[in-house]
């Protein structure tokens, strides 16, 4: 059984699919996907777009192998009492051990869909609690951002939550979760996901990184989580390098049906890279405890090896980090303050693993704001959560477009739309129609 296993992982295509959980499978086609239109089309759009902004939450959490309690509190983690975001990205890695039977054997998305729950809960509570809390221009100006339930109500995706997930994926121990609100669920598109395994045999999942990505009205975003090699010793980055160089070449993501849709990374919109990166301080343990101790982050980020990568590297230079003004987030002895190795003696001593910031958010592109960059006091597992918060701006179709748009979806296009045999999304974008180009 292991071997055929085994063979699967090794060989098994990392591709963009739509093999991931979401909150609503009975829509699988996107309402807004009959108004693809072709490329002479696509370049009159791009010059006739309104740009808004939305509030974006970013988190990263090495939970260990430990799985939650049903009652856990996440709120510190999500602080959806006072920053109200429109998009909750939620990364994870270890969200189970990484034994050989878990690597090697069959998914077992039990305890992903623990934290779903978990997730769930929170946000849903949270926004019950807060009842309307957009002020009337917000509520209005989303209103007219979102199709008409009494238009199409067959396509009206109805659901209970304010929140929902859109996408949600599971790669061995590294799970990514992506939330929005139910406004916005709508004008979701093309999501997909794509798993590079990195770990054993440099292709099983023990690290790697599992990406995600869809497009919001006009934008394309990519969410990158990601658990990258380990290790203190010296030169040990260059793993760690290596893995990033595995996952910006092997991520790959369906073209769409118009072939205009990013396949890489690189390529989106908004890219942010997010989870256990596991790059070090280098420094001399005994020097690293000391400044520690001393609170001395300056000294301690001059020899940061993801700052020396960011600035003069070759994988991710360019990229952007916010200021960090938090202590190192790895690595604790469970529940409590105390870092690992500070009062172990004997045969423990010499994987004592200095402290490091081995928690990261890092993003790429144009258009994106940090708001916030801190972390989480949570003592579940051997690190401290990592969050920030974004705003990002989204180009979105003006009044015209929209207007047309409400008239694809409407009835009166249901009538029309006959001679045409018009039905479906993919059959619109196919057939092309000259009548309904601008």
């Amino acid at each position: 059984m292991w071997p055929t296993l085994v063979a699967n992982k090794i060989f098994k295509k990392r591709l963009g699919s739509s093999n991931f959980i979401a909150d609503y499978p009975s829509c699988k086609e996107p309402l807004l996907g009959i108004v693809d239109f072709d490329q002479n089309s696509q370049t009159i759009l791009n010059d006739h777009k309104d740009t808004q902004k939305c509030k974006v939450f970013v988190s990263t959490w090495n939970v260990g192998g430990i799985a939650p309690e049903e009652d856990l509190n996440i709120d510190d983690l999500l602080e959806t009492c006072n920053n109200s975001c429109d998009i909750y990205v939620l990364g994870f890695q270890e969200i189970v051990p990484l034994k050989p039977s878990n690597v090697l054997g069959s998914e077992n998305n039990e305890i992903s869909m623990k934290w779903n729950s978990i997730i769930r809960e929170a946000l849903n509570k949270k926004a019950h609690e807060r009842g309307k809390d957009h002020s009337d221009a917000k509520k209005e100006e989303l209103q007219n951002n979102c199709p008409n339930k009494k238009e199409n109500p067959a396509k009206y995706c109805e659901a209970p939550h304010d929140f929902q997930c859109i996408i949600s994926k599971q790669m061995v121990g590294i799970f990514i979760s992506v939330w929005t609100r139910r406004h916005l669920s709508p004008f979701i598109r093309h999501p997909s996901v794509s798993c590079v395994g990195c770990g054993v045999m440099g292709c099983l999942g023990n690290k790697g990184s599992v990406s995600v990505r869809f497009q919001l009205h006009e934008t394309s975003f990519c969410f990158v989580c990601s658990h990258l090699a380990s290790g203190g010793r010296e030169g040990d980055e260059r793993y760690r390098n290596s893995n990033v160089a595995e996952i910006f070449s092997r991520t790959s993501f369906p073209r769409g049906p118009l072939l205009d849709l990013p396949r890489t990374i690189l390529d989106h919109d908004h890219v942010i890279f997010l989870g256990d990166l596991n790059y070090r301080i280098s420094l001399p343990e005994e020097t690293t405890r000391l400044l520690v101790e001393k609170g001395d982050w300056d000294s301690l980020l001059e020899n940061d090896q993801l700052i020396t990568e960011l600035t003069t590297g070759n994988m991710l230079r360019g990229w952007h980090e916010g200021a960090i003004k938090f202590a190192p987030t790895y690595k604790y002895c469970p529940n409590s303050d105390i870092y690992y190795g500070c009062f172990y003696q004997g045969k423990k001593a010499e994987k004592k693993r200095a402290p490091a910031w081995c928690d990261r958010i890092v993003w790429y592109g144009e258009g994106l704001k940090q708001l916030q960059y801190t972390r989480i006091e949570s003592k579940l597992s051997d690190h401290r959560p990592v969050k920030a918060m974004f705003t990002a701006e989204i180009r979105v179709l003006p009044e015209l477009m929209k207007n047309l748009q409400s008239l694809f979806l409407s009835e009166r296009f249901d009538q029309i739309k006959t001679p045409f045999e018009v039905s479906t999304a993919d059959d619109f974008v196919r057939r092309k129609r000259s009548s309904f180009r601008l």
